[in-house]
């Protein structure tokens, strides 16, 4: 029998030490490839479509497995390659990120099959990965004292609650399922207004600098961007507390006029030419928006509410997140850092799939067909970056 060529094994096992050389290049691929999977398999199990050997009811699975499941993995992603250069600690790498990376797949495993299972133990094995993240992100930033971040640890803490909460519904302990949900989606939209607001205007100041040293730059953080933090806090807080009502309604809409003045201030028009960059003010416009369309539907009642919600969703959460993949990808693997047509085509779909969830309502026989598209066109995006990025996720860095 001939020898094995040592090579191949050497090769192998030295794409795999890359891989898991830092959080970003699993967690993104994972996400990415649940997103374009997840996301059909959800709108088959809410139209009837398919059945899932799940516990969960059809819209609770699918918000659980966006907020918790894809939107778990993109958080890792990004918190385990952006807190080294907060910390000056070495990244989590090898055998204890593939653990990490282990227990997120186990939960979406779980959380799929747990009608054979006991729910307790189901909701044990999803709610693993959560709580090792949150003592894995308290560790590195006690360790670096980097305090200033330490708001990260809370929202994560948001997360492995608001999980918990739809957990509880399924072991029929109580009816938290929705405010579980709600808790998710209004996590994942504070830290979209949190970190977008810190990475928006300043890749565009550094862009401009160097491409328009003469043009006006990104208003500086002040007075109006503190107070559109806040009442964006304020008004999720209330949306998931109090929902469907007028006071929390004025809230969003507050909210959303606020984070509509602030990004005005980020010079948005003048990078419009450059698609990795203004994509994040697309995103950010997205929060703003969404925000503003739920209050003004509450009030005047003129289309569906989940419609509205998807703006905050597949919009808001859909669009940044795709821009925070791309751009760390690129940025951490030493490719330029500007789109090609493959990225620019990413962010074209992912628009494309927000425009028509939101607007499904207004398309009468054909809402379904809507529906479908947007599915289509969201796992196109995010199947594209899967492939697309598949080389820079897994392969050397660029020379």
């Amino acid at each position: 029998m001939p020898p094995v060529p040592r090579y191949r094994f050497q090769v192998s096992q030295s794409r795999l030490a890359i891989f898991l050389s830092a959080g970003f290049r699993p967690f993104f691929l994972s996400a990415a490839l649940w997103a374009a999977v997840g996301l059909p398999l959800s709108v088959a199990y809410l139209e009837a479509a398919a059945e899932l050997p799940t516990r969960f009811p059809p819209s609770i699975w699918h918000a659980h497995e966006m907020a918790f499941g894809f939107g778990g993995a993109i958080v890792a992603g990004f918190l385990l390659t952006a807190i080294p250069n907060w910390t000056g600690r070495m990244p989590l790498q090898g055998p204890p990120l593939a653990g990490l990376v282990a227990l997120w797949f186990l939960g979406r495993i779980a959380v799929l099959i747990s009608r054979s299972m006991p729910a307790g133990l189901s909701a044990a094995l999803d709610l693993a990965f959560p709580a090792v993240f949150i003592y894995v992100v308290a560790r590195e930033i006690a360790a670096g004292r980097n305090w200033r971040n330490l708001p990260m640890v809370a929202a994560l803490a948001l997360l492995f609650i608001g999980n918990l909460l739809t957990h509880l519904k399924t072991m029929e302990i109580a009816e938290t399922g929705l405010i579980g949900a709600h808790m998710g989606v209004a996590t994942l939209v504070m830290l979209v207004a949190l970190v977008g607001g810190r990475i928006t205007p300043s890749f565009t100041r550094n862009w401009l600098a160097k491409t328009a040293p003469g043009e006006d730059q990104p208003s500086p953080f002040g007075a109006l961007d503190r107070f559109a933090l806040a009442a964006t806090l304020v008004a999720l807080v209330a949306w998931v507390a109090f929902p469907d009502t007028t006071p929390t309604a004025v809230l969003q809409i507050v909210a959303g006029a606020a984070l509509f003045l602030r990004l005005l201030r980020w010079r948005g028009a003048r990078v419009r030419g450059e698609p990795l960059l203004f994509v994040l003010h697309l995103g950010y416009a997205w929060v703003a928006f969404g925000l503003l369309l739920m209050g003004a539907n509450e009030i005047f009642s003129f289309m569906d509410s989940t419609a509205t919600l998807h703006a905050l969703t597949a919009g808001a959460i859909g669009t940044m997140t795709l821009a925070v993949m791309t751009r760390a990808t690129r940025g951490h693997t030493g490719r330029p850092l500007v789109a090609d047509r493959g990225t620019a085509a990413i962010y074209a779909a992912i628009t494309l799939a927000a425009l028509l969830r939101v607007l499904a309502p207004f398309t009468g026989d054909y809402y379904f067909v809507a529906l479908a598209a947007a599915a289509a066109m969201w796992s196109l995006a995010y199947g594209f970056f899967a492939l697309l990025y598949f080389g820079m996720l897994t392969g050397p860095r660029a020379v």
